[in-house]
């Protein structure tokens, strides 16, 4: 279970969520007010409105401070999967009106999104960071979490209250959601790096120093071959 600490640092990080996802003139409050992750060091600016434009998907640490916190993480197997369900990680929750998790990374990872009534997105166009294809439907995207669900109940997510891992799985202060081709997040699964990353190894320096920070925010464990995996991607970033 997370610290106390992390709680109170959650409930502040709750607050600047809110200030970044509600328009500017609108006092509604999140549908389901789960507190959110923080430390609140290396995330993205808050405070811009929907309707002053998408915000930019979170990016990670620099490999420097990544270095550091793949070396502080804990080395250790694989916890059970003995009662895991995706349903003990609750998402996508609403963040503002109609609009949930799902639609708002959409948004935010797209170009020229425009939404329905519903908040669904309707047209745009979105890259695909991890095989690189150009996608103009949102049918054809996941939003991927980047440490999946299953790898962090192995990883010590097991022992997380529910609310917890509703944190975990609508993070949008880190960089773990991200709008990529459904084929990429579904060939990907719950697969750590040391057993799937993404086929554009371009994109390998930014995967994993957002692999790498997320399970430092949440205190999650690595594997042994995950760790080297980790530091071979890491290589790959210019200093």
């Amino acid at each position: 279970m997370l610290t106390k600490d992390w709680w109170r640092r959650a409930a502040t990080t709750t607050a600047l969520i809110a200030t970044a996802v509600l328009p500017a003139s609108s006092s509604t409050a999140i549908a389901d007010p789960a507190p959110h992750p923080a430390p609140a060091a290396h995330t993205r600016p808050v405070g811009t409105a929907v309707d002053a434009g998408p915000l930019k998907l979170p990016e990670p640490p620099p490999v420097g401070v990544v270095r550091t916190e793949l070396a502080g993480l804990h080395v250790a197997p694989p916890h059970s999967m003995n009662g895991y369900s995706r349903a003990k990680f609750p998402h996508w929750i609403k963040q503002h009106g109609e609009c949930d998790t799902r639609e708002v990374v959409l948004a935010r990872d797209g170009e020229d999104v425009k939404q329905d009534e519903k908040c669904r997105a309707i047209s745009g166009t979105w890259f695909s960071e991890y095989d690189a294809k150009v996608l103009t439907q949102a049918k054809q995207l996941d939003i991927d979490h980047v440490v999946p669900l299953a790898n962090a109940w192995r990883s010590g997510a097991d022992q997380w209250t529910t609310p917890e891992r509703r944190t975990f799985a609508n993070d949008l202060v880190h960089s773990q959601l991200i709008a990529v081709s459904a084929p990429s997040n579904r060939q990907k699964g719950d697969k750590s790096p040391d057993k799937w990353a993404p086929p554009r190894h371009a994109y390998w320096c930014t995967y994993a120093r957002a692999w790498t920070d997320v399970k430092h925010v949440y205190h999650l464990n690595v594997t042994e071959p995950e760790k080297v995996k980790l530091r071979e991607m890491l290589d790959t970033c210019e200093l």
